[in-house]
């Protein structure tokens, strides 16, 4: 049955109303209603969460800028706010096979300075704004996926519909069956984070990207691991370079030490990369062989794994964040800024900006309308002023990473020592992510070592230790707009990248008796990183949200 069908035999929909709609229990979504509850307490605000909890797919390094949780919570410490590892050093590696180049104190850009901010696990910052949200009186509904956007007869946002629970993989109801709900709002706010599945549609249906250059993605793998208390130095915070991407393929290290040794560290590969043969996990695990690298993980123990896309375009690629009813906050709209590798403080801010527009609108007697007085206070805010300084920073590496490292040594080291804040040049780019693929016939495949258990490891066991889980009757919620796609284009063109760009095992090309391949969807391994959906050079496959709660459960990331 299609889902027009199922509401058509089993419904209507059980409806509530709300002043506010949050989709999404993130860094922004949580921002969002936490203001608007401290603006007026009588507001009515439900927030929305896929995971199975707060902070269970939440993934981040973490370095946190906490100049808007003071703006949120000037006693955020007073409150246990969980920023308990302050930045004590700062190190850029530039690294070759073999060896290492530390940059002099002195030449490490104003961008990636650290002094001020904590290393944290955002996820336990996620369940600690969470538990302030409740104490304000939102409503927090995890484990419910908003899957549709509800408009009324002018075409504004109205709110959002869950999805119906209890559907199994021949899309009929089973037993369990359970019809989603409606729920309606003077205004919605859309914090899903990058390549939000409802964003996505919604930068569609009112061309909010418009004019702008096209978002640019990368996908960040992640491990949490417990080390040797003599290799411990919480606070220590390295970013590396170079190896083992080649000159024309962006991408980027990091390695934070936590408090309790704990070291969380990964690799960031940019999804504008062009050889298909390129596998983002197999580089993050070739990436801790380094000398310069594995010295801070060696004879530890990897506790966790997880994998998420980030937005990379910054302030060029940002669309229009407003429409009539509802706002796009945070990485749902893009606003981290990959110069500094941070996100946080920018989700936290734009949260907080919504949520004064919309109360403002709400306390006039409006709804469904516009809200220009957010994207007017953005553009006021500090976060522009800082969003606007990096604008360049990604356009720079299409030229290739020599030229970004110099661009960016020029913009965010030298110019500020000349007086000048920002740049006097804007750099534009045109393609995007899914467009740069080359023939896999026109580049050398790339050869990767096995793991060793040790140090480096298999998709299946990373998957394993990210608690992923979901109800494995249900439709497959990695979608396909034409299934001969991936074997007679993917395939035979690029290799079958799918199966290499996904850092979870999920795309998987067999062969049947008769030598035909075929492409195998293993939905259960998906940790929800959202590449494939951004990667995919024929854009035929479509990440939609499976049943709520599942998805991974990330601990301590």
């Amino acid at each position: 049955m299609t889902p027009q069908e199922i509401l058509e035999q089993y419904g209507p929909r059980e409806a509530m109303d709300y002043d506010v709609v949050v989709v999404g229990a993130g860094p922004a979504g949580l921002a969002t209603a936490i203001r608007l509850k401290q603006i007026k307490a009588e507001l009515s605000v439900v927030v929305l969460e896929k995971g199975s909890e707060p902070g269970a797919h939440i993934l981040s390094g973490a370095v946190m800028d906490p100049r808007a949780l003071a703006e949120l919570f000037p006693d955020w410490k007073e409150r246990g706010a969980p920023l308990n590892q302050p930045v004590t050093e700062d190190e850029v590696l530039f690294l070759g096979a073999g060896y290492a180049q530390r940059t002099p104190q002195w030449l490490i850009p104003d961008c990636l300075h650290n002094h001020g901010n904590y290393v944290v696990s955002l996820g336990a910052v996620t369940k600690w704004l969470a538990e302030q949200a409740e104490g304000l009186g939102v409503e927090i509904f995890p484990g419910f996926a908003a899957a549709e956007v509800l408009y009324d007869v002018s075409g504004a946002v109205r709110g959002v519909a869950t999805g119906n629970m209890g559907i199994g993989k021949d899309g009929q109801p089973t037993d369990g069956f359970q019809l989603g709900m409606e729920l309606t709002a003077k205004y919605t706010i859309f914090a899903e984070g990058a390549r939000g599945q409802l964003g996505k549609q919604l930068i569609a249906r009112y061309r909010l990207d418009e004019g702008r250059d096209p978002q640019s993605y990368a996908l960040g793998v992640k491990e949490l691991w417990e080390v040797p208390a003599d290799k411990a130095r919480p606070g220590l915070v390295v970013h590396t370079a170079g190896w083992p991407m080649d000159e024309n393929t962006y991408g980027g290290g990091f390695i934070y030490h936590l408090e309790g040794n704990k070291v969380t560290l990964g690799f960031v590969t940019g999804l504008d990369y062009q050889n298909p043969w390129l596998s983002p996990f197999e580089e993050m695990q070739r990436w801790k062989t380094h000398p310069a690298v594995r010295a801070h993980v060696e004879g530890g123990k990897r506790i966790g794994y997880g994998a998420r896309a980030i937005t990379a375009g910054g302030l060029l690629s940002l669309p229009r964040m407003i429409f009539p009813g509802g706002v796009l906050v945070g990485c749902d709209a893009g606003t981290l800024n990959a110069s500094r590798i941070k996100g946080s403080h920018a989700a936290l801010k734009t949260g907080m900006l919504a949520a004064e527009a919309a109360a403002a609108a709400i306390g006039a007697d409006r709804r469904g309308d516009v809200l220009t007085a957010y994207l007017q206070a953005f553009e006021q805010s500090w976060l522009h002023a800082e969003l606007h300084q990096a604008r360049n920073f990604k356009q720079w590496f299409k030229y290739g990473n020599t030229v970004g490292a110099v661009m960016t040594g020029i913009e965010h080291w030298l110019l500020p020592r000349l007086g000048m804040r920002n740049p006097p040049w804007t750099k534009h780019r045109k393609t995007p992510d899914h467009a740069r693929l080359h023939a896999a016939s026109q580049v050398e495949p790339i050869r990767y070592p096995k793991p060793d258990g040790v140090l480096t490891f298999d998709r299946l066991s990373s998957v394993f230790i990210s608690n992923t889980n979901h109800e494995e009757n249900q439709p497959a919620h990695l979608t396909l707009k034409d299934a001969s796609v991936p074997v007679a284009v993917n395939l035979e063109k690029y290799a079958g990248p799918e199966s290499r760009y996904c850092p979870a095992g999920v795309y998987e090309f067999v062969q049947d008796e008769a030598g035909s391949a075929r492409l195998v969807i293993n939905a259960q391994n998906c940790v929800h990183c959202k590449t494939c959906d951004i990667k995919d050079p024929t854009q035929n496959i479509v990440w939609v949200a499976p049943e709520g709660g599942g998805g991974p459960n990330y601990a301590g990331m």
